[in-house]
């Protein structure tokens, strides 16, 4: 077993083939700021990248998933715009720096700050929804705003039955970012997706089951347990096979069904080549369980 004790996000890489991921603000409920955003995809992409690692599992140290943006620090911008958010070091702010003409310099300020919170989402947002990995949210208390949106970027949620959910933005006079518009539009459909945006009413776990929000409620003591075996039983099976299966799932969500079939043929065959395609059969005819080696 591996473990990277970084501060603000934890990685530990199982024997079992099942990487942890876990944010580790707790005393900001594990809010978007610090070191956080720059070691949360770079683990990502270690996870993705590492052969061994088949399943991969966010969670969040504390009472929070994650609270989403860093509030106190949006508080500090000089005039609490995005704008004023780009670090200094953006290429755009420093071409324009010192040239006495304000108007350029904001234009690009905010073309850089686009530009980054665009990376920023594909990094983590995005690569829990298209690694080609089973991704799964341990949801062990709030998960709001980005935070929320980072957990439906999952493909499974598991949550404690002290978990909270909630689009909060509107409570800090935002739009939304991270994909979360997208993931929450086809989890709950239009209707209800507007309601929960406009709304930013925080709900219980129970009520984000219903929602289909969360896959599964388990009692909050038994969160990491139990989260961790499933976890385990995904990295145990076809991983390969899952993730064409993830490929045709995200497809089905904006193609249409002759696309969607055509590529379905394609990783059906594909599928059907594999080494773990044929251990399942020989297992089926022998009449034992298959061992899959994500092959």
């Amino acid at each position: 077993m591996a473990d990277d004790q970084s501060e603000d996000v934890l990685y530990e890489q199982r024997d079992d083939g099942v990487a942890v991921i876990t944010l580790n603000r707790p005393k900001s409920l594990n809010a978007m700021g610090g070191e956080l955003m720059l070691l949360l995809p770079k683990y990502l992409q270690q996870a993705q990248r590492d052969h061994n690692v088949r399943a991969v599992v966010l969670t969040g140290a504390g009472r929070a998933f994650c609270a989403g943006g860093d509030v106190k620090g949006m508080a500090r911008r000089p005039d609490n715009s995005e704008a004023a958010a780009v670090p200094p070091s953006g290429a755009g702010a420093a071409a324009d720096r010192g040239n006495g003409d304000s108007k350029p310099s904001l234009i690009s300020a905010f073309d850089d700050g686009v530009a980054g919170l665009r990376q920023s989402q594909l990094e983590t947002s995005g690569v829990l929804h298209t690694m080609p990995k089973p991704t799964i949210g341990l949801i062990n208390g709030f998960a709001v705003g980005a935070g929320l949106s980072l957990a439906l970027a999952c493909d499974i949620r598991i949550a404690s039955d002290k978990a909270k959910f909630g689009t909060a933005f509107r409570n800090v006079g935002l739009s939304g970012d991270y994909g979360g518009s997208y993931y929450i539009t086809n989890i709950v459909g239009t209707a209800k997706a507007r309601e929960l945006y406009f709304e930013a009413r925080i709900i219980d776990a129970e009520e984000a089951l219903s929602l289909g929000l969360a896959n599964r409620v388990v009692p909050h003591d038994k969160l990491m347990e139990e989260g961790l075996a499933y976890a385990a039983e995904l990295a145990a099976g076809p991983t390969r096979t899952l993730a064409r299966m993830k490929e045709n799932l995200n497809l089905a969500t904006h193609v249409d069904l002759k696309t969607l079939m055509d590529h379905e043929a394609q990783n059906m065959r594909l599928s059907g080549m594999s080494n773990d395609s044929r251990e399942a059969v020989m297992a089926f005819v022998e009449k034992r369980e298959p061992k899959f080696a994500g092959k």
